[in-house]
């Protein structure tokens, strides 16, 4: 038996052949008040990020190049507080005074978008709060692994997805009620949304705990050079050794472990043809012609949708293997894709898009920072996640910059075909990646 410090909770070894819990009861408690955290942050953000493109395209009437910059910068101005995030808390192995830091300045933000009418302005505080995002990404998702046995590592992300997912159901519900008693009533969004990422950051302070990175299999102990314990256990025997120190430096040496770096690829090219839920809503909008009050509804039904799967897709990775649910997701994707860019859908086929996108997000979020969390030495976990994270959201950052050129250029068909035909090839790149590059002895 093993047990992580910090953590009331021993587990013993797991037969071979029994299969991971499936209830929420099975999952550690530092999970389950990450996921509360996540909740209440999300429903603060998400009544915010959801409001967004009908303020931007129908209130301030600038063009959809406009939007593609601000949702680009939502995505991806992440990218470097990621790193910094990421590698501080595998520095100080303080994970949690880190990913206070990062909710303490989402939560500043909301305050700000109250003095805040010009674009620019709103830009400027979006970049703030996703650094805040960035800094505490790593960090959160690095305690999620730390407290929890590797073969339930989707599991336990399925679980904090649901409760974060949740949070992102209630945000625009939230946002929808108060526009319907006040159509232009942003002020109120703005200091309701402040209230919530207050609660938030008050869970995170008061009932997370830490989790150091000390070994999480049983007799490793005796295989770790002195210098450097949690970097040799022979269950992460792929990771090759690491300059002493949690450094940039010892960060960037993860790039040699050919699993890792094969994920990164992975995640970075199909992040490049991902198009942002602002994007794929305006297009649902306008072939629906939706009224511009029921827009944030979309977002409930997905995150709706989401919520439900998540718990069911992590334990199903869990036993049928990471990567195949990781990939079908992205399948899934491609589908959304056909239906919007089909001309004359039928309304209810369009509107199982939304669903099937609350899918394609329960097979992915979660389930690639299980793949990845199981492949990442313990003492390098938030780095590993930050390096990912990273990747992907510079990509995506690109992916909505191209997106609002094309749509300017091209029109919103147009541009939807063009990342219709690229994602299915870098769907099946990225299968032909993951089928040669060899997993992880501990990797499902």
């Amino acid at each position: 038996m093993y047990q992580i410090e910090g953590s009331k909770k021993t587990y013993p070894p797991r037969q071979h052949g029994e299969l991971p819990s499936r209830t929420w009861r099975s999952v550690d408690r530092n999970v389950i008040f990450l996921g509360l955290t996540s909740f209440f942050s999300d429903i603060s953000s998400e009544m915010v990020s959801t409001i967004l493109p009908l303020y931007i395209i129908f209130t301030l009437q600038l063009s959809p190049l406009h939007y593609g910059v601000i949702d680009g910068l939502y995505q991806g101005a992440t990218v470097l507080m990621r790193l910094i995030g990421g590698i501080l808390a595998d520095h100080w192995q303080r994970y949690k005074e880190v990913a206070i830091v990062g909710y303490g300045l989402s939560t500043i933000c909301r305050l700000g978008l109250l003095f805040c009418g010009a674009w620019s302005a709103i830009a400027s505080l979006v970049i703030i709060d996703r650094a805040g995002k960035g800094i505490r990404t790593a960090p959160r998702d690095a305690l999620i692994a730390l407290s929890t046995r590797r073969d339930e590592l989707a599991t336990a992300f399925g679980v904090h997805r649901a409760l974060d997912t949740a949070g992102a159901m209630m945000g625009p519900l939230v946002a929808f009620f108060l526009l319907s008693l006040a159509p232009s009533a942003f002020d109120a969004i703005f200091v309701v949304s402040f209230c919530f990422a207050l609660v938030g950051l008050g869970v995170l302070v008061l009932f997370v705990g830490n989790r150091n990175a000390k070994p999480a299999h049983e007799n490793c102990r005796a295989h770790h050079p002195a210098s450097h314990p949690a970097l040799r256990c022979p269950s992460c025997r792929l990771a090759p050794a690491v300059p002493p120190g949690v450094s940039f430096r010892a960060a960037m040496s993860l790039l040699r472990i050919p699993r890792f770096f094969a994920l990164l690829v992975v995640g970075t090219l199909l992040g490049l043809t991902t198009l942002s839920d602002g994007f794929l809503f305006l297009n649902l909008q306008r072939q629906l012609e939706l009224s511009i009050g029921f827009f944030p509804l979309l977002y409930v039904v997905t995150s709706f949708v989401y919520m439900l799967i998540a718990v069911p897709a992590g334990h199903l990775a869990d036993r049928i293997g990471r990567g195949r649910v990781f990939i079908a997701g992205y399948f899934l994707l491609f589908s959304i894709y056909l239906i919007l860019l089909i001309p004359g859908t039928p309304a209810p086929v369009l509107f199982g898009s939304v669903l099937l996108l609350g899918a394609y997000y329960a097979a992915t979020d979660g389930v690639l920072m299980a793949l990845t969390s199981a492949v990442l030495p313990p003492a390098l976990q938030a780095s590993g996640l930050a390096l990912l994270t990273s990747a992907i959201g510079l990509a995506r950052l690109c992916a909505s910059v191209l997106f609002g050129i094309l749509w300017t250029w091209l029109g919103a068909q147009g541009a939807l075909l063009g990342f219709t035909i690229c994602l299915p090839l870098a769907t099946i790149i990225a299968v032909l990646i993951l089928h040669f590059v060899p997993q992880a002895p501990n990797e499902t």
